[in-house]
């Protein structure tokens, strides 16, 4: 692993971290102690990845393998300043090693300032110091040197890299893993099983990307369902029901899914759909009794006596006020009125 490290350096290549990391405006000192501690566990099960490191942005945070007393790779900046080192207590018997370098700039005009600083931090004690935590970020700025201006750090275009991934610590350390298809020769003493399509960092990025994928489906489809919604709300329901959404299964989006993964999502859809519909045929009491009558609470019997009660209590108010009345018409006299030729009553 050592020649075909340090050929490769050569050419400014460097074994990286495969996955990218997020961007970090800063990253003060236990910040990068715990990322490397992070580093040191994670270095043993994740292969790193050859690549290039070429006019990173601000922010960006790299974590490279590299060996003590081997040079930092070609970054495609220069600087205008010489690299200071130091090193300082992290506190659990580790010691960190920090290297800065300040005013440094993109040849060939990108940059009209020298503004570009790079932090990198190795656990020299307490941790793999092969494992190096870079950070680019934004420092004092200055004039750019007339002469160094136009004076690019390397040749383009940058060669494709087609190195395989290497392991760089614990049991697997110096193995070679190779993409689905590639050659399985190794100098390694236990070499890939064939048949392995990737290793576990490649899975976990495509099983990320393809429920990033379904999630921004089903966000489009949701978003298109509400702007349906919205028309027909705004058209007052003239036109009648809204027309019902199309679903968007374009094939540049298919392209992009597993066929297992849009299978599954799909079973689960049509199972949540059956569920709504047969919920309450599959559960429940199949041999339950008939609800009963609603007028089931009354007493026929009952009700006869208390008609029967009624009725005579009619009979009897009936009968009193016949009585009543015919008293009435005995009390009071009779009343005879004649009328004279002057037509005044006598």
């Amino acid at each position: 692993m050592t020649s075909n490290f340090q050929q490769a350096q050569a050419e400014g290549l460097c074994l990286r971290y495969p996955e990218n990391l997020p961007l970090h405006r800063e990253i003060n000192y236990e910040t990068a102690v715990n990322m490397l501690l992070r580093a040191t566990a994670m270095s043993t099960s994740v292969p790193f990845a050859w690549g290039f490191v070429d006019k990173p942005p601000e922010g960006q945070v790299l974590l490279l393998f590299l060996p003590t007393q081997s040079p930092f790779p070609n970054d495609g900046l220069r600087f205008q300043e010489q690299e200071v080192k130091f090193t300082m207590s992290a506190g659990n018997n580790r010691e960190l090693e920090v290297h800065e370098v300040k005013f440094g700039f993109v040849p060939g005009g990108q940059d009209s300032n020298a503004w570009r600083c790079r932090r990198r931090y190795r656990l020299i004690k307490g941790g793999n110091p092969s494992l190096v935590l870079v950070h680019y970020t934004q420092g004092p700025q200055a004039q750019i040197v007339p002469s160094m201006m136009n004076h690019p750090v390397r040749n383009y275009p940058l060669r494709i890299v087609n190195e395989p991934s290497v392991y760089v610590a614990g049991e697997k350390m110096g193995q070679k893993v190779y993409p689905a298809g590639g050659p399985m020769q190794s100098s390694a003493p236990a070499m890939q099983q064939p048949g392995m399509p990737m290793n576990f960092s490649q899975q976990q990025a495509m099983v990320a990307q393809q429920n990033t994928n379904m999630e921004l489906l089903d966000q489009r489809r949701r978003e298109q369902e509400q702007r349906v919604r919205a028309q027909a709300s705004a058209a007052g329901g003239a036109a009648g029901r809204p027309p019902r959404p199309e679903d968007d299964d374009s094939g540049d989006e298919i392209d992009h899914i597993s066929t297992r993964t849009l299978a599954l999502n799909r079973y689960k859809r049509n199972h949540d759909m059956m569920n709504e519909v047969f919920q309450f045929a599959a559960y429940g009491d199949k041999h339950a009794p008939p609800p009963p009558r609603p007028y089931s609470i009354f007493d026929k019997n009952d009700i006869e006596q208390r008609t029967a009660k009624l009725r005579e209590e009619v009979e009897v108010l009936k009968a009193s006020l016949a009585e009543l009345k015919a008293a009435r018409q005995q009390d009071r006299p009779d009343v005879v009125m004649t009328f004279g030729d002057d037509g005044i009553i006598a």
